[in-house]
């Protein structure tokens, strides 16, 4: 139900959190108040609507707290966007999604931006490409299984071998490349951020309209993000793996 609740920001009615939860209303409404005893969700007066409260919020900051990547790599997020003029995103993967944890702005009139929380496919999004690139097989066979490859848009990657190449390209050049497959209008580039072991922790992007960032950019912003993810794995402690 948290769940649920977290990706309706405008909150949602008793009888649609139980159809979306697949619970009775009675269950449901059990259940809501015990959380709102505690302070997790609360009902607005006037619509009746439900939404994530407080202490939910509080919860998931501790969360980025704890992890240290997501302090450590918010001036190199606004450092991109200053370098780029174009909005920096940091994402970790969950399962075979990727979620997004932080954001920095661009100042432009129309820009890119993503709610934070929010989630992309790994094979249809810069973010979850980069992070994609680095997993065992058997993960990324888990992954298609769990997940398959639907088409977002027309330009997704939709077929294993498709896919297989461009993360051996990822690997080779250091950095994905998001061509209008998660949005129309839509380029983004991405690099992994690695731990210790070369493990990936979160990838970083810069994402922009397809007008300011065309075909002819993504190489040049793909290389400033491939460094830029490399100097935070460094000051983590991390290293880049070879391809």
């Amino acid at each position: 139900m948290l769940e649920r609740l977290a990706a309706s920001p405008g909150g949602l009615a008793l009888s649609e959190i139980a159809e979306q939860a697949d619970l009775a209303p009675s269950t449901t409404h059990r259940l809501l108040q015990a959380l709102q005893s505690q302070g997790f969700v609360t009902q607005d007066n006037e619509l009746g609507l439900w939404k994530i409260d407080v202490k939910t919020f509080r919860i998931g900051n501790s969360f980025l707290e704890a992890r240290d990547f997501v302090g450590a790599s918010r001036p190199f997020l606004r450092r991109l966007t200053v370098q780029t003029g174009e909005t920096a995103n940091l994402g970790i993967r969950d399962g075979s999604t990727a979620v997004f944890l932080a954001q920095s702005e661009s100042p432009q009139m129309m820009r890119m931006i993503t709610r934070l929380g929010s989630r992309a496919p790994l094979h249809a999004s810069g973010v979850g490409k980069a992070l994609m690139a680095w997993l065992p097989d058997d993960e990324f066979e888990r992954v298609l299984t769990e997940r398959g490859l639907t088409r977002v848009t027309e330009n997704t990657l939709y077929t294993p071998e498709s896919l297989r190449e461009e993360l051996a390209r990822i690997r080779r050049e250091g950095y994905a490349c998001d061509r209008e497959e998660h949005a129309i209008g839509l380029h983004c580039v991405a690099a992994c951020l690695h731990d210790e072991h070369g493990i990936p922790l979160a990838a970083i992007s810069v994402s922009g309209p397809v007008a300011r960032i065309p075909e002819t950019r993504l190489g040049e912003l793909g290389e400033l993000v491939r460094e830029t993810a490399a100097e935070i794995s460094a000051r983590l402690g991390g290293r880049v793996p070879e391809a």
